[in-house]
């Protein structure tokens, strides 16, 4: 941009957003932040307009975990800015990269009844806040706060004084150069000789070996890697949720490790001397609190290993390396070994065993959501895309071995429910061209249902799948496990799909599964999105939940 002549700070604060190429914006307008969204939209940038503030910065993260960029979202300042208190701590766990322009109370004011001190309150989450006050800074500050995101990874919450966004611009003529621009060209972390000659001799003596791979397997291309030297060892694969799918198809694969892990994915992990877990922290729930996997020790391949983890020992040996590259490494310094563990008989029972074989007595008029996943497993084509929420229902949802990663998402760090519909947002943002597939509850879509209507207005080619239990799932069944009252927690089954149509999209409750694959079809073939109502037991208690909070005698 050259001759700044009539402009205000807005015009090129809202060129050097579009100059960075976010792919889309997330943004609920107010006092500090209109002018600039506005003109952000006039300079070519794709803008969804959502009802609420949370929503933003949550479609936002789904967007930048899908595209691999930085997220962006504009709120106002005070009640604009405070409504983020959970999404912000979720994208600063997830180690999502995220700018946020929230604007700020204006300098000349003595008194701004949404004056608040914004600062603390974005450092309380974990995220950086980063105030602008000095005209002739404005654009180079935000662009830096794009290039804090990038080397971060984590968001910046961007503050700037509406009074100072709508003054005369009176700086530099020329925009700075972008973040990418910027950004250290560096090549993959190979392993120091030293420690992969350890890491080799741990290997090569184990019997019963998990590789189990994270994101970064996922983000450095080491799925392949990862899965030759499972073969090469005899040993049996499996990720974490997040790379859910990333090794689908594979007879030796055991899906999600932790507490989704399915019956079988237990006890092989109960029987193994050795996890190899590459690019990924090691969470607490990844090991589920350390009792997946008792006998083995773990090998954690990694540029950043870590000893502890969430209170708890997660690794005992470590090769700081890139994922791909230390996988290859090993690989390449592995004398051939024997089969290992792998039978015809295991891989059978991987193919055909359900995740969980506990029987529950049926209800009439109400799924059991197992069944409803195994329908809807059969009947949603590969190649649409795949949102998984949180809550009660995300372990029944989770269980779709057949669905790639590059699929599949899901954020759920901070164990919030309420993000689904923005979740699917910016996933529908990021693929334009692809159906994508909400998998939710009724308490988690309820907390921000006025979604629809942003999906509505934008077109979203959303199918929303609520599993309708009438209550907050983890909540009763923990309750019940106590011998405690459930009433709190249980509302009934709102009619979803009435709901839906209020908003003007397609809505359905199934009282039989038979219909769903016509249903499917219909979706495909329209406009829109659509949601579907699916009554559910509130009886069928997940394994995550009976292992935590088993029935007190």
């Amino acid at each position: 941009m050259s001759g700044a002549m009539g402009r205000h700070a807005f015009d090129v604060l809202a060129d050097v957003a579009a100059q960075e190429e976010p792919g889309a914006c997330f943004a609920l307008l107010g006092d500090a932040n209109m002018n600039f969204a506005t003109r952000l939209a006039e300079a070519g940038c794709p803008m969804i307009y959502v009802r609420h503030e949370h929503c933003a910065v949550a479609a936002a993260m789904a967007h930048a975990r899908k595209t691999g960029g930085v997220g962006f979202a504009t709120v106002t300042c005070g009640p604009g800015l405070t409504q983020l208190a959970t999404a912000l701590p979720a994208a600063v766990r997830a180690r999502i990269p995220l700018v946020v322009l929230a604007g700020e109370a204006p300098l000349k004011s003595a008194w701004y009844n949404q004056m608040i001190d914004q600062a603390p309150f974005v450092a309380a989450t974990g995220a950086a806040y980063r105030a602008l006050h000095h005209p002739a800074r404005l654009a180079e500050g935000l662009r830096d706060a794009f290039l804090e995101a990038r080397m971060t990874r984590a968001p910046v919450v961007v503050g700037i004084p509406f009074d100072l966004q709508n003054a005369a611009w009176t700086g530099q003529g020329d925009l700075p150069a972008p973040s990418s621009s910027l950004m250290p060209v560096t090549s993959p972390m190979p392993p120091n000789p030293d420690d992969l000659s350890r890491a080799v001799a741990l290997v090569a003596g184990a019997k019963r070996v998990v590789v189990m791979a994270g994101l970064g397997a996922v983000e450095s291309g080491a799925g392949a890697a990862c899965a030759d030297l499972a073969d090469r060892l005899g040993g049996l694969l499996a990720t974490t949720l997040p790379a859910r799918g990333l090794f689908a198809g594979h007879p030796f694969n055991l899906n999600v490790a932790g507490g989704f892990a399915t019956e079988t994915a237990r006890d092989c992990f109960a029987e193994a001397d050795l996890v190899i877990a590459v690019g990924t922290s090691l969470s607490h729930h990844n090991a589920d609190g350390g009792k997946l996997w008792p006998k083995a020790r773990v090998l954690q391949i990694d540029t950043e290993p870590t000893t502890l983890a969430q209170g708890r020992i997660a690794a005992h040996d470590h090769l700081r390396a890139d994922a791909r590259l230390g996988v290859e490494a090993i690989l390449a310094a592995l004398s051939p070994c024997d089969p290992g563990w792998r039978t015809d008989a295991l891989a059978h029972r991987i193919a055909t065993a359900p995740a969980d074989s506990t029987a529950f007595d049926p209800i009439p008029g109400l799924h059991d959501p197992r069944d409803v996943i195994a329908e809807l497993e059969t009947h949603l084509p590969q190649d649409w895309e795949m949102v998984n929420s949180s809550g009660h229902c995300s372990y029944f949802t989770a269980q779709r071995p057949s669905r790639a990663q590059r699929r599949f998402l899901t954020i759920r760090e901070f164990g919030a429910i309420g993000n689904g519909l923005p979740f699917a947002m910016g996933v529908a943002a990021a693929r334009p061209d692809t159906p994508v597939v909400l998998f939710d509850g009724d308490g988690s879509l309820l907390m921000h249902m006025q979604e629809l209507e942003t999906i509505a207005r934008h077109g979203l080619k959303i199918l929303i799948v609520a599993l309708n239990d009438g209550a907050y799932g983890s909540e009763i069944h923990k309750l019940r496990a106590e011998g405690l009252s459930d009433a709190g927690a249980v509302f009934g089954h709102t009619d979803l799909a009435a709901i839906a149509r209020g908003f003007g999209i397609k809505g359905a409750r199934l009282g039989d599964l038979a219909v769903l694959p016509g249903l499917i079809a219909d979706f495909a073939a329209g406009e829109g999105a659509m949601l579907l109502d699916i009554p559910i037991s509130d009886q069928v208690a997940s394994p995550v939940i009976r292992r935590a909070h088993p029935p007190k005698s």
